[in-house]
C-alpha cells in the first residue's frame, strides 16, 4: 500500500509518515519500482500502535522504545505520565478559575483587567503585607469576587491577614456565604474555624441562619463561635451552648458577656438565670466550674439570678460560697 493510501486509512498525515520513516519507528517494508513506499499490513498495524501509544502522552522517542525495547516496563513510565498529567490538569483549572474571577468582575477595559490581575496575584503572595493590603485593595480599588476572597480566608494563617479578608468578605453581602457555608463541612478543623468566624461577620439574615445551623456542628470549635456570633446579635438559641463554654471554661468570659447581653431582654433574663442554676447542683460539675457559673449570674439581672446567688453563699464549697458572697455585695451596691 502506498503512502497516501495509507494517510487516507490511518489518519496520520503523509509528512507525519515519511518523519516516522526518518527517526526509524516505521520502515515501509519495501519499495515501488518507481521507488515510492509500500506499506505491509504489519507496518500499518504498527502505525495504528505508535498513534495509540502517542495518545496516551509518550514522546516519539518513549514510543520508540516501548516497541522496539525488549525488556521496556511500562510501570515506571505510565506513573511519570500521570504525574505531568496531574500538573497540567492543575495548571489548566488554575488558569480557569483565574479567567473566571476576572469575567466575575465584569471589567470594563483591559486596564480593569490588569488591576484585578495583580489584585489576584497579591492575595497568592508570599508577603503577609502583600496579601494584607490587597485584601483591602479588593474593597476600595478594584471589586475581587467573593470567590477568590472566600478561597484566600480559608487558607490564611496570618491573623491580621484573615482579620482583613474577613472585612473584605463582608462588605461584599451574602456573596460568599455559600462557599463559606461549604467550609463548614471541610475535613480540615482550621478551615471549618476560618468559615465560621468569616460568616460570624457577615451581618446578614442568611449569615445568622448559617450559625443557627453550625450550633449542631459536629465541630465543637464551630459550635463556639457560632454561639459567640449569635450571643451579640441577640439570638436565643446560643443559651445553652454558651451555658457549655462557660462549664467548660472555655472563652468562659465571652461565653458571659454573651449571656448578660442577651439578658438585657426580659424574657430572656430569668431562662438564662435557670439555665445556669441547673448545671449548679453539687456534684453534677467540678468546683471550679461552679465558680464560673457563679460568676456568669453576676451580670443576669432579675430575681432568679438573685436567689440562687444567695443559695450558692452557703454553699459547702467555701470558695463557691466566697464568690456569690461577693458577688451579692456588688448586685446590692448597684
Amino acid at each position: 500500500m502506498l503512502i497516501g493510501e495509507v494517510a487516507r486509512r490511518s489518519g496520520v498525515s503523509a509528512r507525519m509518515l515519511r518523519h516516522y520513516d526518518s527517526l526509524g519507528l516505521v520502515r515501509p517494508t519495501g519499495r515501488s519500482d518507481a521507488g515510492y513506499r509500500e506499506y505491509s499490513s504489519e507496518d500499518i498495524r504498527r502505525i495504528f500502535h505508535i498513534e495509540s501509544l502517542r495518545s496516551l502522552g509518550l514522546s516519539l522517542r518513549e514510543v520508540g522504545r516501548a516497541l522496539d525495547d525488549p525488556g521496556f516496563t511500562p510501570s515506571e513510565l505510565v506513573d511519570d505520565l500521570i504525574r505531568q498529567t496531574r500538573e497540567r490538569i492543575a495548571s489548566e483549572t488554575e488558569l480557569l478559575t483565574r479567567l473566571r474571577r476576572i469575567g466575575a468582575a465584569k471589567p470594563a477595559g483591559w486596564e480593569d483587567v490588569l488591576q484585578t490581575v495583580a489584585l489576584l496575584q497579591a492575595l497568592g503572595s508570599k508577603s503577609a503585607g502583600k496579601r494584607q493590603r490587597a485584601a483591602l485593595s479588593s474593597v476600595e480599588e478594584v471589586p475581587v469576587p467573593a470567590e477568590a476572597l472566600v478561597e484566600a480566608v480559608l487558607s490564611e494563617k496570618d491573623p491580621n491577614v484573615a482579620g482583613a479578608l474577613r472585612w473584605a468578605l463582608a462588605q461584599s453581602g451574602d456573596a460568599g456565604l455559600a462557599l463559606l457555608a461549604e467550609g463548614l463541612g471541610s475535613p480540615v478543623a482550621e478551615v471549618r474555624k476560618r468559615a465560621v468566624q468569616s460568616i460570624a461577620e457577615i451581618p446578614d439574615g442568611e449569615a445568622t441562619a448559617l450559625l443557627r445551623d453550625a450550633l449542631a456542628n459536629p465541630d465543637v470549635v464551630v459550635r463556639r463561635y457560632a454561639a459567640l456570633a449569635l450571643g451579640a446579635h441577640g439570638v436565643a438559641d446560643a443559651v445553652p451552648t454558651l451555658i457549655d463554654m462557660v462549664v467548660e471554661g472555655t472563652n468562659d468570659v465571652d461565653a458571659a458577656d454573651a449571656l448578660s447581653a442577651l439578658a438585657s431582654r426580659p424574657a430572656l433574663a430569668d431562662q438564662i438565670a435557670d439555665g445556669l442554676v441547673d448545671r449548679l447542683a453539687p456534684g453534677t460539675v467540678e468546683s471550679s466550674a461552679r465558680r464560673r457559673l457563679a460568676q456568669a449570674l453576676a451580670d443576669i439581672p432579675g430575681t432568679t439570678a438573685s436567689r440562687a446567688l444567695a443559695d450558692l453563699s452557703q454553699d459547702e464549697d467555701r470558695a463557691v460560697a466566697l464568690t456569690a458572697a461577693y458577688i451579692l455585695g456588688i448586685r446590692d451596691t448597684r
